[in-house]
């Protein structure tokens, strides 16, 4: 929340209060993807930076798919103008985010290579990196578990030198994630992306 917003919030949250109970009621009856949608393309008109990643994360984990996200800024065409859409590409580009990436965007869902499942011991964490994605491997006897490096607040790629036994900090904000669960136990509540897994052949596999 910007100092501005703020300031206003404490001097007449009576009034914001009312405003933001009447945006809420507007969307009831629409499905969570389509109002995550359209938060998404009213914080790229507004060019809010923080507030486009905040819904867009918001818009991905309500099931929106990368696609979905593009269409609906193409759609919007007509009022957000070239320059605006430009412009949240520009962010989505430097969030770096797999999911949008020419390689996975158009691609179906697959068991993917991630690597030779004897290279990790049991209770080790490995960070492997699979085309345009990079995960975390645990293994806990013969069960493995691949996360998502990217942080689920606002998808900065965590590094391997944030990881402290099995806690994973997010150097950015510093949301903390027990990697043997994935489950955010400081900071934040999204716990980070899990993929389903299986072994064979003697290689760990993962579907995304």
């Amino acid at each position: 929340m910007s100092d501005a917003l703020d300031y206003l919030v404490k001097v007449r949250g009576d009034a914001l209060g009312h405003y933001f109970k009447f945006l809420k009621d507007a969307g009831k009856h629409l499905d969570p993807k389509t109002r995550d949608l359209i938060s998404v393309i009213t914080k790229v008109h507004a060019q809010t930076e923080a507030g486009f990643k905040q819904y867009l994360m918001r818009a991905l984990r309500n099931g929106c798919t990368p696609l979905e996200v593009i269409d609906a800024l193409l759609m919007a065409f007509p009022a957000l103008g070239l320059a605006k859409i430009v412009w949240a590409t520009e962010i989505l580009l430097e969030m770096d985010m797999p999911e949008f990436s020419p390689e996975l965007i158009h691609a179906q869902p697959q068991w993917r290579d991630v690597m030779a499942a004897a290279e990790i011991g049991d209770g080790e964490v490995k960070r492997v990196e699979c085309g345009a994605r990079t995960v975390f491997v645990y293994r806990e006897g013969e069960a493995y578990r691949v996360y998502d490096s990217h942080c689920p607040h606002q998808v900065t790629n965590i590094p391997h030198l944030a990881l402290e036994g099995k806690t994973l900090t997010c150097p950015k904000h510093h949301w903390k994630f027990d990697i043997t669960t994935g489950k955010c136990i400081e900071k934040g509540k999204h716990p980070l992306k899990h993929f389903e897994t299986r072994v064979e052949g003697g290689r760990l596999y993962a579907w995304w």
